[in-house]
């Protein structure tokens, strides 16, 4: 039973149309899925990702009216959107500038080249060269970025604890990673990252099956707001579901218990500084309810919340 890569991140906005725009016109990422938030029906939750949302290719947003996050540690810093190779960082290094998107210079973070980067609203990102592994994702044909340069998906996902000892034995007793490697923080030198692997291993291992770890002790706890992360998900094999429910309880983990998402299945935890940790099943996916021509075209609700849909759609704004 092992977890096998990020399957989504979901990040907070409070100007769901810059986001939208942001999002499909300078990133070039498709709107697979615009619905709401399940236990928020008030705000939208889109999901961006390759052509047919592929899992492990999602970067999904909440709107909510918040202020801006406060930095801090306890928290997902930075988002990670792996393309193949230095060719393709170049190219958005270049785009980037053209668009006025603020952004760092391509250099060698982790043991990856990378290019950091941020959107309209502070939301910490970064171009990584995954060496071309991990699942290929769908290109989008009618996305501005050429095929070759698209997003193929997320990590390494970089987040931020006081103290490593208690967060390492969930990540590894409990949920089967392995400690592989660290390195100097690049943004902050006098701080150690530790990078958690997920999978097989080997030669299948790579930036998509990855989490890393800052110690920041020394950094004040976030405040949350837009321009944050609410918390991240990994991917679980549909038919290991069960198992995970089983795992935790038996391990006592505290848990939310089995969550039906309806485009794939949940259980949420949180790790011990308090970051929000899911894991996701691959299906049924996001094709399951919407023709994939079409997907992200209009408001789709899960079947639970058909009957509030009238109402629910007269509290939602236009995004396009």
């Amino acid at each position: 039973m092992q977890l096998t890569g990020i399957h989504h991140l979901t990040a907070v906005s409070s100007s769901i149309r810059e986001n939208f725009r942001f999002y499909t016109d300078v990133l070039g990422m498709r709107l697979v899925k615009r619905s709401v938030n399940q236990d928020d029906v008030s705000a939208y939750h889109l999901f961006y990702a390759d052509a047919v949302g592929t899992p492990g290719t999602d970067l999904t947003f909440f709107d909510w009216d918040a202020p801006r996050e406060r930095r801090g540690s306890r928290s997902i810093t930075r988002t990670h959107l792996r393309v193949k190779g230095e060719d393709s960082l170049r190219y958005w290094e270049a785009r980037l500038t053209e668009l006025g998107v603020a952004h760092g210079a391509v250099e060698a973070r982790g043991g990856r080249l990378t290019l950091p980067f941020e959107d309209r609203e502070g939301q910490r990102l970064a171009f990584v060269d995954d060496g071309g592994r991990g699942d290929a994702p769908t290109p989008w044909e009618r996305s501005a970025v050429p095929a070759e340069h698209q997003v193929r998906g997320l990590g390494p996902i970089l987040m931020s604890v006081q103290r490593l000892e208690p967060t390492a034995a969930l990540l590894t007793k409990g949920l089967g990673m392995r400690q592989t490697r660290d390195y100097q923080h690049p943004e902050s030198p006098k701080h150690t990252v530790h990078v958690f692997e997920m999978g097989p291993g080997g030669a299948a291992a790579g930036a998509h099956a990855e989490l890393h770890v800052a110690v920041q002790p020394d950094l004040p706890a976030v405040q949350p707001g837009a321009g944050g992360v609410h918390h991240v998900a990994f991917r679980s094999p549909d038919e290991q579901y069960d198992e995970w429910a089983e795992r935790l309880n038996t391990l006592g983990i505290p848990n939310s218990g089995k969550v039906d998402r309806y485009w794939f299945r949940s259980l949420y935890l949180r790790e011990p500084g308090g970051v929000l940790f899911e894991i996701a099943t691959d299906g049924p996916g996001f094709s399951v309810d919407e023709d994939p021509a079409t997907l992200g075209e209009k408001v789709v609700l899960a079947p639970f919340l058909e009957p509030q849909r009238d109402r629910i759609l007269a509290g939602l704004k236009p995004i396009d």
